[in-house]
């Protein structure tokens, strides 16, 4: 038996099979590439794999057989798969001091913001008292970092917020809200408005009109300037919006009475949040919830609801508590049962334990 003969014919054999399984692969590849209408999308997986065996292949024969991608984009994801092989960029290190921790350098802005006047000695002792140790240069390179003036570039500029903080004691704030009311004329609309002093948040609803005229307003302000019972009593600032209703007569008797008013700038609702943080709790949960008929109505649901606000009502921005609670009311028991107030047959609920 000639070996050598059945050994070539047998080699042939097979090699005429893998041309064959060639052929096939390279035309379909050509025709599922055809048939894709976006631009195929490969993995990092995937694509080390194609270059791995693209380096063997070579890129005379991979121009016969790629048609994922070009064989020059396919022989760049090899050479970028041996550069990767030797960067050392995560372990390298780097000359000079660490950076300042994220916790630290947070807290050094904070004490800067919070205290305007404060330099970079007395950051710095007063990072020592927390524990940490720092540099009056890296205190001034982390403000400086973070576009942080020095001291006294920063204490001659006072922001809202700090002014509202410091002065929240005397600080009150009024606003006007309107009330669709049901009247025999059809629906009138009725103006409130209200005076807030900030620290307690407590309300006074000052007047009910539908008509706020300069005369109006001349009154309302003798009333709440009035020695020893007026709502303004005490207060050194009044926070008002551009409302025109707040003429110039309004604002020399609320100055008469040693109350200096604050004009806010136009369109900023924000610089007077809590008189309208006030409108919005009216609002939903009381007036919007009833049909008023007539002025006696309005006037009976809003004194109905200061009294809630005031008494039964808690409020997140003063740590959930009560404002004004009723004395002898028993607090924080679990003992006894629970009773249950309604104000408005019933829109406002105050529970609490009766006495035993």
């Amino acid at each position: 038996m000639d070996w050598a003969r059945m050994l070539a014919y047998i080699t042939g054999t097979v090699d005429q099979e893998l041309l064959l399984r060639y052929e096939y692969l390279v035309a379909e590849n050509r025709i599922l590439k055809a048939q894709l209408k976006t631009r195929l999308r490969l993995t990092d997986a995937e694509r080390v794999t194609l270059a791995e065996i693209a380096h063997r292949l070579g890129r005379k024969a991979l121009q016969d057989v790629a048609n994922t991608a070009k064989p020059d984009t396919i022989m760049g994801w090899y050479r970028k798969l041996v550069a990767r092989k030797f960067d050392g960029s995560k372990s390298r290190r780097y000359p000079g001091r660490p950076r300042i921790d994220g916790e630290i350098e947070q807290l050094v802005v904070r004490m800067a913001k919070e205290n305007s006047d404060w330099g970079y000695d007395r950051i710095v002792g007063a990072m020592a008292n927390l524990g940490y140790t720092l540099s009056d240069q890296t205190v001034g390179n982390i403000l400086q970092r973070q576009g942080i003036p020095p001291a006294p570039e920063r204490q001659h500029s006072t922001t809202w917020i700090d002014f509202i903080r410091a002065h929240m004691s005397v600080l009150a704030g009024t606003d006007f809200f309107s009330v669709e009311v049901l009247t025999l004329r059809g629906l009138v609309t009725y103006y409130v408005l209200f005076f807030i002093h900030l620290e307690s948040r407590r309300v006074e609803v000052a007047g009910i009109t539908p008509h706020p005229n300069e005369a109006w307003m001349k009154q309302i302000a003798r009333n709440v300037t009035m020695d020893e019972w007026g709502f303004l009593d005490g207060c050194r600032y009044l926070i008002h919006d551009r409302d025109t209703k707040y003429c110039q007569s309004f604002r020399k008797i609320i100055e008469s009475g040693d109350v200096k008013t604050l004009r806010l700038p136009a369109r900023s609702p924000n610089l007077n949040a809590f008189s309208e943080r006030w409108v919005k709790s009216v609002k939903n949960e009381c007036l919007s919830k009833l049909i008023l008929f007539g002025e006696t109505s309005l006037r009976r649901a809003l004194r109905e609801y200061l009294v809630h606000y005031h008494r039964e009502r808690n409020h997140q921005g003063k740590d959930n508590i009560l404002l004004f609670p009723t004395a002898g009311k028993a607090m924080n028991r679990i003992d006894g049962s629970v009773g249950c107030k309604e104000r408005l047959g019933g829109l406002l609920k105050y529970y609490y334990r009766e006495a035993a």
